[in-house]
């Protein structure tokens, strides 16, 4: 009797936010708190104007991404050193891991890469420190927010969207067609209702979802759909960020 061909299974990938969800804080705030202690400290002079920002963002008259632009601008610099950031961001990286990074989060990352899948980190957070963290939890791929760079300069301004919500969803949609990936299962998990569009990307896609340290908001919809959801730790609370 001939054998019979069955075709590969396809390709699996499992895709994670990072702030509050591998991570029991945001990012961002640390980042810049950190670059001020250790770069420019005189910076903190400037947080009154960030704060202006802040208030414009509040009244919808800034985008998310035009706020984290105001703030690179006032609290990193307009124009800084591409090896200077890097080298800032590894010493960022290192401490920031070793004091936020969620046990369980790890574990499942590692079961995930076990099982063979190509793990990814998918954050709104700038791309520049993100790509350290995630080389700390042994993570190779991410998608992230970029900075706008002339030469080795990083300048404030973003280079395409702030990757968040819909455009989260649309920036991991484009990577799966750059890295060959377009029919993979992709599985999600994130603490935030404003990953939504990632969540149903997974679901079309025949992956699972998880809703890790969710979000009131994404407790809710997670109820009312049937989607599983963990506690992997104890989240920290911010006034000057979200997701």
């Amino acid at each position: 009797m001939p054998s019979v061909a069955f075709p590969p299974a396809p390709a699996e990938v499992a895709v994670y936010d990072l702030d509050r969800t591998l991570t029991d804080a945001g990012s961002w705030v640390p980042f810049l708190r950190f670059w001020m202690q250790h770069v420019v400290p005189w910076r903190l002079l400037l947080l009154p104007v960030v704060a202006l920002g802040g208030v414009a963002h509040g009244l919808g008259w800034m985008s998310r991404g035009g706020l984290k632009a105001w703030s690179h601008r006032w609290l990193i610099g307009p124009r800084v050193s591409a090896a200077q950031l890097a080298a800032v961001a590894e010493d960022f990286a290192e401490q920031f891991v070793a004091a936020h990074a969620l046990a369980p989060a790890r574990l499942a990352i590692a079961a995930d890469a076990r099982a063979g899948r190509r793990v990814v980190i998918a954050s709104a957070s700038h791309g520049f420190y993100v790509r350290a963290i995630a080389a700390r939890l042994g993570v190779a791929d991410v998608i992230a927010t970029e900075a706008a760079r002339v030469g080795d300069a990083v300048l404030p301004a973003l280079d395409g969207e702030n990757n968040y919500g819909p455009a989260k969803a649309a920036a991991l949609a484009a990577w799966l067609v750059r890295e060959g990936l377009q029919g993979a299962v992709v599985h999600f998990t994130s603490d935030h209702h404003s990953d939504l569009p990632c969540f149903e990307l997974a679901l079309a896609s025949g992956g699972r979802v998880l809703c890790a340290n969710p979000s009131r908001k994404l407790e809710a919809i997670a109820t009312a759909r049937g989607w599983p959801m963990a506690v992997w730790g104890r989240i920290q609370g911010s006034l000057l960020e979200r997701a």
